[in-house]
């Protein structure tokens, strides 16, 4: 991403700045840096505080210790916006006071409370309108329910609002989640063409590639990365080959330590048994042989510690080379009861209709899946994506038409992740939804999904990506094993090292998926046989 003129005022400056939990957990702790003016990506595993420090930035939180200074007027979007809300699209955006007051005035109203609310803003309706238009809202009346729109639509607003208050630094947390391909290009545009201070958190990473610089909150430290996501991944991959080989070559020095001091151990125990038998045969009085033994023995215990300090400092420094290891696992699966055979047909669809609200979401559609398809359904937001699929699942009846499922199981994984007990630990989650496993093999199969001292924690207590893990172990593990998965925007909300770790369990997994995702580099890393788009009520190849 690239601006033109950059505001020289528009910076954010964290002094020393720590934040606890009310148990007292820490999450930072005396951190310090400072973001100018360009666009910047914050990334970090989730759980690492990226949107606590967004929060703390915008005010939302106060720090335990330290200080947030914000250069110029602030602007935030943050994840969580509202979906079911009485107030209208005018409302949401902020203008609908001073809209109000010019409609006053245009009545003959000219009071001294109509100017104020109007301010400098006597074009905010033009302006609005423009922002609207531009963001691909064009059709939303400014009077418009929120509770009509879809969440895509409404994630758009929240930026058509931040950007309308013209900010000198813009804090942004997550903005493409719900948004479909178009409309995630306009808000590119968008934000390209903003001069300020930009500040935001994704797992977009055509977005990330946008950026000005990266910067990685990693271990409760932040480091900054000149150039877009790509370069970053380059440098973290170098630095990532760097570590492994300190590590091999630390290694490598301990044991060379450890068989020097056993070499210099056998042969000064070779000569202590000669010494002592020589002192034996010598006759000589034992103040004398005693005191010559003593000196034997200092002697090769000062050897020894010479080389005990030797091994002391090889563990040091391999301790040093591990700590510069990244813990960024991945998931290593084996998934032989999802395979679905080639030919089998899995899902056949005859003349299917959906309607809602009286709007057509779909035509009479045909459609058959086969075999182990993956096939991306994509579409603007409202098209009616997330009804087709919990209409095949079987939650919402059709109009019209035929579903035909094949004999194998089908599992749904909603983009709220909220298949799973909150109350039960991930391991009794997983009893449930597969009994007939042991004890011993569902540890087992846990550690493959990187649970490993942790499996009697409650998942109430999970960050994002470990409800994502816990998630997947107990859907492709349930019994009998699922030949068809159906997932909705399974990416959003998700930390880059999470979705990796997705795209590995799909690419373990032989059944059959359909999922809708918005995320182009996700739809290419889990590589797609076929895209169906949702649009004005047809079901169309790509």
């Amino acid at each position: 991403m690239s601006a033109s003129v950059f505001s020289a005022t528009s910076t954010v400056v964290c002094s020393h700045l720590s934040f606890s939990w009310p148990d007292d957990t820490p999450l930072f702790t005396d951190l310090s840096f400072t973001v100018g003016a360009g666009a910047t990506g914050l990334v970090a595993p989730n759980g690492a505080g990226k949107s606590t420090l967004l929060r703390l930035i915008a005010g939302e939180l106060r720090p335990t210790a330290g200080s947030v200074t914000v250069g110029g007027t602030l602007g935030y979007l943050s994840q969580t916006l509202p979906l079911l809300d009485d107030r209208d699209v005018a409302e949401m955006l902020g203008v609908a006071p001073t809209i109000a007051a010019l409609d006053a005035l245009a009545a003959g109203d000219s009071g001294d409370e109509v100017f104020a609310a109007i301010g400098e803003d006597w074009d905010v309706e033009e302006r609005t309108r423009a922002q609207l238009d531009r963001l691909g809202l064009g059709h939303v009346s400014l009077d418009r329910p929120l509770s009509t729109l879809s969440g895509g639509e409404v994630v758009t607003l929240g930026l058509a609002r931040e950007l309308l208050r013209r900010p000198d630094v813009l804090l942004l947390d997550e903005p493409t989640n719900n948004l479909d391909s178009d409309a995630r290009h306009r808000l590119y545009s968008a934000l390209d063409d903003f001069t300020g201070c930009l500040l935001l958190v994704s797992h977009d990473r055509v977005l990330l590639d946008r950026m000005d610089r990266i910067a990685e909150l990693y271990r409760g430290e932040i480091d900054f990365f000149g150039g877009n996501f790509s370069a970053y991944q380059d440098a973290v991959d170098d630095a990532r080959h760097t570590a492994e080989g300190a590590v091999r070559s630390a290694e490598q020095h301990l044991k060379r330590e450890k068989r020097q001091r056993q070499q210099a151990r056998e042969p000064a125990a070779r000569r202590s048994n000669t010494a002592k038998r020589n002192l034996k045969d010598a006759g000589l009085p034992k103040i004398v042989s005693g005191a010559m033994k003593r000196r034997a023995q200092e002697t090769a215990g000062r050897t020894d510690d010479v080389h005990a300090r030797r091994i002391d400092d090889a563990r040091s420094r391999l301790d040093d080379a591990e700590r510069a290891l990244r813990d960024d696992d991945a998931l290593v699966l084996d998934l032989p009861d999802t395979t679905v055979p080639a030919g089998r047909t899995v899902l056949d669809i005859k003349g299917l209709r959906i309607s809602r609200d009286g709007r057509e979401l779909l035509a009479a559609t045909d459609l058959v899946v086969r075999g182990p398809e993956r096939i991306a359904l994509t579409g603007p937001n409202g098209a009616g994506k997330t009804t087709l699929l919990r209409t095949l699942l079987g939650e919402i009846e059709p109009d019209d038409g035929t579903i035909q499922k094949g004999d194998g199981r089908v599992a749904y994984l909603s983009q709220r992740l909220d298949l799973l007990d909150d109350d039960r630990s991930v391991a009794e989650n997983l009893a449930a939804a597969a009994p007939g496993l042991s004890m011993t093999r569902r540890r087992h199969l846990l550690a493959q999904f990187l649970f490993r001292g942790d499996v009697d924690r409650l998942v109430r207590t999970l960050s994002g990506g470990e409800r994502l893990r816990a998630t997947l172990a107990c859907v492709l593990f349930a019994e009998p094993a699922p030949q068809l998965l159906l997932l909705d925007e399974p990416t959003n909300n998700l930390d880059l090292v999470s979705v990796g770790q997705l795209e590995s369990a799909l690419a373990a997994y032989r059944g059959a998926f359909v999922v809708v995702s918005h995320d182009e580099s996700f739809l290419d890393g889990i590589g797609v046989d076929r895209v169906l788009r949702v649009e004005d009520g047809n079901l169309t190849q790509g």
